[in-house]
């Protein structure tokens, strides 16, 4: 099974915030100081407007966590764009990461946006094909964010982030009706364990959510097959047909990997 590594301690301990760090800000409301990382495809085409994949990196890493995985994504389908975590590390870890507390949130909700706006600004981008995702705590921001926001995204993908439940995640209803949500998740998972999972199908069900999850034989690792599912699915969302109305949709897809 191929796992995609974190990034050695030693390198991101040179992340931490320091004066001499370059930093972007960008402030359509609420300036802040932004880090973030690139992704452009081979033979870009600036005549042609891509489809935008935003990702949220995973605890104790940082934005360079996209240089890893878009390998195993796409080297051609999309324009994206990875943010630093809002909070910074704690005194005995490396590396970056996503709270669910109402000011992270908040914060998290502020830097995604800023950053798909610059993202417009530099790149020519299909405004109505942003995707979100991201791996644990930054899975579970997208969702949050999504869910949140459910007009600004095409879909919404979490690859073992749990889904949120706490402060009211399901607010407009009606519209994340509508939205596509992808899941991915460890059947030996401790952060996000099976019997949770069903718990979430069963609120998915009552919700009348769209939700797609799919189902590893591993446990709380992000692994290449998850990534290349991501974009089979993203790319589905992107050439298929969306239904007239909100049907009730938790599908569950064991997958094996060689």
């Amino acid at each position: 099974m191929n796992r995609i590594r974190p990034w050695p301690v030693a390198v991101l301990e040179s992340l931490r915030p320091t004066a001499k760090n370059e930093s972007a800000s960008f402030a359509p409301a609420v300036r802040s100081r932004c880090e973030q990382r690139f992704f452009v495809p081979h033979h870009y085409e600036p005549g042609y407007a891509y489809p935008l994949l935003v990702w949220l990196h995973g605890p104790d890493d940082d934005e360079r966590q996209l240089d890893r995985i878009m390998p195993h994504v796409s080297l051609r389908n999309y324009v994206a764009v990875g943010p630093r975590g809002c909070c910074s590390p704690e005194p005995d870890r490396a590396g970056f990461r996503w709270q669910q507390s109402e000011d992270a949130i908040a914060r998290a909700q502020q830097r995604v946006f800023d950053t798909i706006e610059m993202a417009c600004r530099r790149y020519h981008i299909a405004e109505d094909r942003i995707f979100l995702a991201g791996y644990q705590c930054g899975g579970t921001m997208a969702l949050r964010i999504g869910l949140g926001s459910p007009n600004t995204f095409a879909g919404v993908l979490s690859i073992g982030g749990r889904f949120p439940r706490r402060m009211a995640p399901l607010t407009h209803l009606h519209a994340i009706q509508y939205l596509p949500i992808f899941l991915a998740q460890g059947r030996q998972s401790s952060l996000y364990p099976p019997q949770v999972i069903c718990e979430d199908l069963r609120l998915f069900h009552a919700a009348r959510l769209q939700v797609m999850l799919r189902q590893y034989p591993c446990g709380d690792e992000l692994t290449t097959q998850m990534l290349s599912d991501m974009n089979a699915w993203i790319m589905e969302q992107i050439n298929g047909v969306k239904p007239d109305s909100a049907p009730c949709h938790a599908l569950v897809l064991p997958c094996e990997e060689n």
